[in-house]
């Protein structure tokens, strides 16, 4: 009996020492490393027509109007002004200076916290009448186009997530962090080492198929076999995600980093849309990789053991299915998913060490609304996510969309709890 509830202790055990790790990390950084850095506030301004804007003066004042300092848009439209610690300031900018046809959307100032080693990215709103005029007059259309590019990178992260949640019943709340460490280890290869996008984006999805790998033979599976239940592993989950959050912040630091190419792009105008070519390649790119994911779980041999796991593990297993062969490949896949996800995010945001944690609740919403367990799920409840998030900005402030996805989620579950694509009963 003793030794049934000293294994029962082990996982919670486990989830407290790494929650613990994390925790020490969360003290130490901005004291250790992070501190080192120094604070700073930094943007880019741009357009959709005009491009990167140059020239124009950003002043940082203290809440109380002294002044800290001030920089000028490069060609490529950044901008960065160091600070003397953390702390209240306000970042604001010379409109006057603005081109021809290009004004504030909104506030000429932002009010902005900066914590402790934080590069703290500020976004000022410019708008050159693609929004509400011209070749991308209609809005609305305009929106459900970023809506279905951002549902896409969403797709492609939540893919791995429902599949490792199909075939292992696990909630992996540390999946953000697969996103983040894909889009990490790409722009150190593309930057740091000069490597063009492309190769770099393939070599971050091996490292993501690696580290997902790691996740399953090192913590999971032996886990599973000490006959772990399902809330113990969310709550390891919850501590590897603070963990490896932290660890994240350590290595690569507070930045909101560009990659070295593709980023100071002009909008193409498509009549009722304007869209920049790095964003129509991640449409693409999207879609291309989900069909082929769709493709390998219908056509091949690993994809029908996958779904055959997912549907039963006992009876695949009977089966002659090794079932923990197609579970390390499903880690593999989805790791790599969510590498190239990440990839993805950081072409059309910028390169941070938390955006894989943003992106997780979305991801979850996703994968719910189109059905726990089913890649195909993922797909549509991602999808419809997105559009729905983007499109709310026509009602709601910017600030608050995230909030509209998570409503729409609430309002779907009431209707059906099983999802858009899920079934109502599991037998077997």
């Amino acid at each position: 009996m003793s030794r049934a509830r000293d294994r029962a202790r082990r996982p919670f055990a486990l989830a407290l020492l790494l929650a613990a790790l994390a925790a020490v990390f969360a003290v130490l950084l901005p004291a250790g490393v992070a501190s080192a850095e120094g604070e700073s506030v930094r943007g880019t301004l741009q357009t959709s027509r005009s491009g990167p804007i140059e020239g124009v003066e950003v002043t940082v004042t203290t809440p109380d109007g002294d002044e800290v300092g001030s920089a000028e848009t490069g060609d490529d439209g950044r901008w960065e002004v160091e600070l003397p610690g953390p702390g209240q300031y306000v970042v604001s900018i010379d409109g006057d200076a603005l081109p021809d046809g290009v004004v504030l959307n909104g506030e000429d100032s932002r009010t902005v916290t900066v914590d402790t080693g934080r590069n703290q990215p500020v976004n000022l709103g410019l708008n050159d009448g693609s929004r509400n005029a011209g070749g991308g007059g209609i809005r609305a259309v305009q929106l459900f186009v970023d809506g279905l590019r951002f549902g896409l990178i969403i797709a492609v992260c939540a893919v791995g997530l429902s599949l490792i949640f199909g075939t292992t019943g696990l909630t992996n709340f540390a999946h953000g962090e697969l996103v983040t460490i894909g889009a990490i280890v790409a722009w150190y290869i593309n930057v740091q080492g000069g490597v063009p996008l492309i190769a770099a984006t393939l070599i971050a999805m091996v490292v993501g198929a690696g580290v997902g790998a790691l996740n399953e033979l090192g913590l999971w599976r032996p886990l599973r076999r000490r006959g772990t239940g399902l809330v113990a592993a969310l709550v390891v989950s919850i501590g590897l995600s603070l963990l490896l959050r932290y660890a994240i912040q350590i290595v690569y630091g507070g930045f909101s980093n560009p990659y070295a190419e593709y980023q100071s792009q002009r909008a193409v105008d498509y009549g009722v849309f304007t869209m920049t070519n790095r964003a129509l390649a991640s449409i693409v790119i999207a879609l291309v990789v989900l069909v082929l994911v769709a493709l390998m779980l219908q056509r091949t041999k690993i994809g029908k053991a996958m779904r055959a796991v997912a549907d039963n593990r006992d009876l695949a297993a009977s089966s002659g299915i090794d079932v923990n062969r197609v579970i390390l490949v499903v880690w593999m896949m989805g790791g790599a998913l969510a590498a190239l996800g990440g990839v993805l995010l950081g072409l059309s945001d910028q390169v941070q060490w938390d955006m894989g944690f943003r992106l997780l609740l979305l991801m979850f919403a996703g994968v719910t609304l189109g059905g726990l367990g089913t890649a195909y799920g993922a797909l549509v409840g991602s999808v419809i996510i997105g559009v729905f998030v983007q499109m709310s900005t026509l009602v709601i402030p910017d600030d608050t969309k995230y909030v509209g996805g998570l409503l729409l989620l609430i309002v779907i579950l009431v209707i059906r709890p099983q999802g858009i694509l899920g079934s109502r009963a599991r037998i077997g």
